[in-house]
């Protein structure tokens, strides 16, 4: 049988001829070395930060000075995230659902230390791509090198320990929400899964400051572009890896556990399902660690955009250095008060609901989402009137700006009411799939989720584009004024920039909403895997020492309620982060523009579909959207499948003892290796098509970068609130309907588990991949845009046929590679 040793020993063996393959091509390209050399370099890494005190707020404050307290209150924000984990951690909880949550947790530590190897290997592959590109063909010196280098390190480690955070936060608040819920009372079920999130939301943002912060005011300014590149790559390949990684090792393990309800008859966490445990740890490696990780890079690579916006775009240098001291200071602004609004909303739910043995799990939720989103949006208003109430010689712009910022923070309070239309228990898409599963079974019951996927697509795109048209018409009142030129396309491009910027105004409630959902789902499954109802005079013993009678029953009514208010809260943080990542790659992708095109003034023709490279590029772009899409769910159905079969194997109904240790580490082992073959396919599919496309033509590039952007956005929304709908109705028809084991529990289950894929892989993993595109793409049309002028266009036609060979090897490999081999020889 496969152990999660043997199986990294299998996936070290398959990727041999991968490395030789690798560095079969970085010798080739180092051997041109001396072809390609370059004057100067250029991008980013060329990008100067002005002195900060030129330019001074509220009376005479530096902008050196001000974001110093920033510094502070980052620091705050971090020692905030600890406290909450200081006191999850010391909850009361009964020894026998400790032991269960520590034993999800070990094998989450085996999980993140199979993933710290595999990140460390990329991060050896990228450190060879940077030192070559900056170093040889840039000509770089080799302290910028080294800084590019560092700071790519310190990126990748941070996705990393957020990530790795999250993952301990949340194994000890999934025991202490289930006992807790003994109690009878619904409130605690609510309160402890949203500490947990704060903690891990406010540590998340607040290292993310603190990070950027320290480059800005510790760091010379002709490094900080260097710093900034560095740290921006480190972040998207941490979040990238961790996103997809994490996405198909949960839906392998959900996918093998559910599956079990059908063929077995058995209920949901059965303790002799040996895949039960991983299905925990794939909530986590799922639900904790890649949405961790993936929020810390949007949140770094959204403001790393901003910056180089404002340094290419903005020629006053007082004007670069209000700006950005003002959009530092907004994020500054946006952690207070998502922690006021927390604040605030734990009095007014406490008040409301501690005394109730039912409760709606959802309205304290949305009632803390839109308190902060509206404080948020009020402090915008009044600090920018404070700091910056003339700007440019314009006293009219703060507002202006206020007002576009705040259409990307009313778009992380609204986006998330739209996704309860649609994914919510109580949602009329949600009820159809029910009522289709009545007579329909399955098939009707997924056509029905894809009708609920395919609306919420339309219904969220809409949204965002009218918030982008205000920001758009709000750019149009004097903004230009602020550009390089005049230029009004650079006005709305850095409005649409700021829109992204506020989506994640308030940062911490968005993550803390999403870090919800993997606690609730876990607590269910410690309940159960506890066996606590059956332990020997369990009654007198919580009586005794804790205080209080346990209410068995009632617990179990209100973890599984509460599960499906996490499952819809996790639905609606999707949409905020992949909305996110392509608004903010349209400043990204001017940043490109505004190269390509010598600061706007030459073939500007060639963005347009008359240019054929353009068009054709748009064409490619959705290509490799839908290609993404079916690697990622075959990974996963590989997989499940075998997961599925060493389960039936090894399952031993004919008794009520849990499954081994041993058993379940096995399912964790082939959850594992799944995983990370699945990962390299798509990661290295994704590295040599950017390198591909970027080399064929600049326009042609642009275009595809548009592409994946506008495609990955649509398709993201629909899998998103398709995959949600399917799961919520599941939750209905066994918490409201109580009718598992049924045939209409049957054709739910089936529909959750094409869901899953749908929601918890393909879809979140694009907002990670798309940033990453677009990052990595800005370096590479810049070398190929180089070597073009020196080498000549036959020169980079054949390293763009070259790329694309080895990316086609990939793409063949993510699906004959990865199909379900038979056993029979």
């Amino acid at each position: 049988m496969l152990s999660l040793s043997s199986g990294a020993g299998r996936f070290t063996g398959r990727c041999a001829p991968v490395v030789r393959i690798l560095l079969t091509l970085l010798t080739l390209a180092i051997l041109a070395a001396p072809l390609m050399a370059q004057e100067q370099a250029g991008g980013e890494v060329n990008l100067k930060l002005p002195d900060l005190d030129q330019a001074t707020f509220l009376g005479g404050i530096g902008g050196r000075t001000l974001l110093m307290g920033g510094l502070a209150i980052s620091a705050l924000g971090l020692v905030f995230g600890l406290m909450i984990f200081v006191r999850l951690k010391n909850m009361a909880v009964h020894s026998s659902m400790r032991e269960v949550s520590e034993l999800i947790y070990e094998t989450c530590k085996t999980y993140l230390a199979t993933q710290a190897k595999f990140l460390m290997v990329l991060e050896l592959f990228i450190a060879v791509i940077i030192v070559f590109y900056f170093g040889f063909l840039l000509s770089l010196e080799a302290y910028k090198v080294a800084i590019i280098l560092l700071f790519s390190v310190v990126g990748i480690t941070g996705s990393f320990a957020v990530a790795a955070f999250g993952m301990r936060v949340n194994t000890f608040a999934n025991s202490r929400t289930a006992f807790a819920a003994l109690t009878g009372k619904a409130f605690p079920c609510y309160d402890i899964p949203l500490q947990a999130g704060m903690s891990i939301g406010m540590l998340l943002v607040s290292v993310e400051l603190l990070i950027m912060l320290f480059i800005l005011l510790f760091v010379p300014g002709d490094l900080a572009g260097s710093c900034f590149i560095g740290f921006a790559i480190g972040e998207s390949l941490g979040a990238a890896a961790l996103r997809v990684a994490g996405g198909i090792f949960t839906k392998i393990a959900d996918i093998g556990s559910d599956l079990m309800k059908i063929v077995f008859k058995i209920k949901e966490d059965d303790v002799r399902n040996p895949g039960v445990i991983a299905d925990c740890t794939g909530d986590n490696a799922g639900d904790s660690v890649g949405p961790s990780a993936d929020g810390f890079e949007t949140y770094g690579v959204t403001g790393v955009a901003l910056i180089t916006f404002i340094l290419l775009a903005v020629p006053d240098d007082t004007v670069k250095v209000q700006l950005l001291v003002w959009i530092f200071a907004m994020r500054v602004m946006m952690v207070i008060s998502s922690g006021i609004g927390y604040f605030v909303n734990a009095a007014i739910a406490k008040s409301r609901y501690s005394q109730l043995a039912k409760m709606n799990f959802e309205a304290p939720l949305t009632t803390l989402v839109w308190l902060t989103s509206i404080l948020s949006i009020v402090l915008t208003y009044i600090v920018s009137a404070k700091m910056i109430p003339t700007l440019g010689g314009d006293d009219s712009l703060w507002w202006k700006l206020s007002t576009v910022i705040s259409c990307g923070t009313l778009a992380g309070a609204l986006i998330p009411e739209l996704v309860k239309v649609f994914t919510s228990t109580n949602s009329r898409h949600v009820r159809e799939i029910v009522t289709s599963s009545r007579e329909g079974g399955a098939s009707l019951n997924i056509l029905s989720g894809l009708v609920a996927g395919n609306f919420g697509a339309y219904w969220l795109g809409m949204t965002m584009m009218a918030l982008m048209a205000v920001a758009y018409a709000v750019s149009t009142t004097g903004l230009g004024i602020l550009m390089i030129n005049g230029h009004p396309e650079a006005a709305a491009v850095f409005a649409f920039g700021l829109v992204a910027f506020g989506f994640l105004g308030m940062g911490p409630v968005t993550i803390a909403v999403d870090s919800y959902g993997p606690v609730t789902d876990n607590a269910q499954s410690v309940y159960e895997l506890s066996m606590i109802e059956t332990l020997p005079n369990i009654e007198s013993d919580i009586q005794k020492n804790f205080g209080f009678k346990p209410e068995f029953e009632r617990a179990k009514e209100n973890l599984e309620e509460n599960d499906g208010a996490g499952n819809t809260f996790k639905a609606t943080s999707k949409p905020v982060l992949i909305g996110t990542a392509v608004v903010g790659a349209t400043t990204m992708i001017f940043s490109t523009i505004v190269a390509l095109t010598h600061g706007l003034t030459m073939n500007m023709e060639k963005l347009s579909l008359m240019h054929a490279p353009f068009l054709l590029g748009l064409i490619s772009g959705g290509a490799v959207i839908y290609w993404f899409t079916g690697a990622s769910i075959q990974a996963v159905t590989t997989g499940a499948y075998r997961a599925v079969e060493f389960i039936k194997a090894n399952i031993k109904l004919e008794s009520s003892a849990k499954a081994s240790v041993a058993d379940s580490k096995k399912v964790v082992g082939i959850c594992t290796l799944y995983a990370q073959k699945g990962m390299l396919n798509i990661f290295l599919t994704v590295f040599f098509a950017t390198l591909a496309f970027a080399f064929i033509e600049p326009f042609f590039f642009i275009g595809y970068l548009m592409s994946i952007a506008l495609f990955g956005l649509y398709q993201a929304l629909f899998m998103a609130n398709a995959g949600g709908a399917w799961d919520n109705a599941k939750k209905v028809v066994e918490t409201e309907l109580r009718a598992k084991g049924t045939p209409l529990h049957d054709a739910t289950v089936v529909g959750d588990t094409v869901g899953d894929p749908f929601k918890d892989t393909s879809s979140v993993a694009l907002n990670p991949i798309i940033k990453f595109t677009t990052l990595f793409g800005l370096l590479a049309v810049s070398l190929a845009v180089d070597l073009t002028q020196k080498q000549g266009a036959n020169f980079t036609n054949i390293l763009s046929a070259v790329f694309f060979a080895v990316s086609v090897f990939f793409v063949y490999r993510s699906f004959y590679g990865m199909r379900i081999e038979s056993d029979a020889k």
